[in-house]
């Protein structure tokens, strides 16, 4: 007989935020604004039918790598030369397919074991700003040129961080920098990877094609929804802020859009793919192109899932240069790029 004296009400299913926000917006706009809700709505879904496209490549090839096992990869960065091991560990963390949260475990064990910190400090700052999945994203929006240089800015962060931190690892800001009780929890769903070499037929082995398919429902969800989001939101910029507005806070020539660009970016940044396509039409506005790549970098190091990876193994002070190494990085980049285009 079932106990009904508990005192527990009946269980409502968890819905995301992401998309619990797009409905709330649609519906205040259906509410206020009643003769621009089906343009709001067509827009976002028209935007969201093209990146399609390069939402199935992400998903799949994403899928792929988590199928195989290739985390097991990651270890080869820390093995060797100092100086190798952080240009190999920006390389990697820029090209690499997992989220922050994954790899929590895999840094504590490496820190715990000595790994110097510059290396670890190198994937960190690189790790959240580029990976398989979001450079698909990137190229199909903002272009393929855009998305290569962001991918060499990140490496380039990361480098940046790694040499920052060797050069001043016997300073009081990166002595003894962890925490004795880190905590490794964030709530993404990370599972544990596979052991030993990479099988890159994965499925000749069941529990990859299990891996495969639930890591390609994830991510298309994940992905759905965020992009939802920005196209959401970036409907509601064409319709409700006037381009002039833009241009002149984030437009024009010199540092100060780069620089604007990279504090606005760290607090306003949503999620490393939902900024795309926001940043897309701060661009069409007339965001500077400088202070575009500024945003994305400076966001993407400080967005929680990164700055979670970073907080939950070290000390404020480690956490405060990371975040240092953040903005510098994003700055600098932002200038490189304003060059170039």
């Amino acid at each position: 007989m079932a106990d009904i004296t508990s005192g527990q009400g009946p269980r409502w299913p968890k819905i995301s935020k992401a998309w619990a926000t797009s409905v709330l917006i649609l519906v205040a706009v259906a509410v206020f604004d009643p003769a621009e809700f089906m343009s709001v709505v067509s827009f976002a879904w028209s935007a969201l039918l093209g990146t399609l496209p390069f939402i199935a490549f992400a998903v799949f090839a994403v899928a792929y790598l988590k199928a195989t096992g290739a985390e097991t990869l990651l270890a080869r960065a820390f093995e060797g030369n100092e100086l190798r091991m952080i240009v190999f560990a920006a390389f990697l963390g820029g090209l690499s397919p997992f989220c922050s949260c994954e790899v929590i475990p895999f840094i504590a064990a490496l820190l715990a074991v000595g790994a110097p910190l510059s290396a670890v400090m190198a994937f960190w700052l690189a790790s959240p700003l580029m990976d398989p999945a979001m450079f698909s994203i990137t190229a199909g929006i903002l272009g393929f040129e855009f998305a290569l240089a962001k991918v060499l800015a990140a490496v380039s962060v990361g480098i940046l961080g790694g040499f920052g931190t060797k050069l001043l690892k016997t300073s009081p800001v990166f002595a003894d920098p962890l925490k004795e009780t880190p905590q490794v929890g964030c709530g993404c769903g990370a599972k544990k990877p596979f052991e030993g070499k990479p099988l890159w037929t994965f499925w000749q082995e069941s529990p990859r094609n299990a891996i495969f398919r639930d890591t390609a429902l994830t991510n298309a969800l994940f992905l759905l929804k965020w992009l939802t989001l920005a196209y959401v939101i970036e409907a509601l910029m064409v319709r409700y802020i006037p381009a002039e507005l833009v241009a002149q806070v984030l437009g024009g020539s010199g540092m100060m859009p780069i620089l604007l660009g990279a504090f606005v970016g760290m607090p306003a940044y949503l999620n490393g793919y939902a900024a795309v396509p926001l940043v897309n039409e701060l661009l069409a506005m007339g965001m500077a192109p400088g202070a575009a790549m500024s945003f994305m970098i400076a966001g993407g190091v400080s967005s929680i899932p990164a700055a979670i990876a970073v907080w939950a193994l070290v000390k404020p002070r480690v956490f405060a240069a990371y975040l240092t190494f953040a903005v510098t990085g994003a700055v600098l980049a932002g200038l490189a790029w304003s060059l170039w285009a």
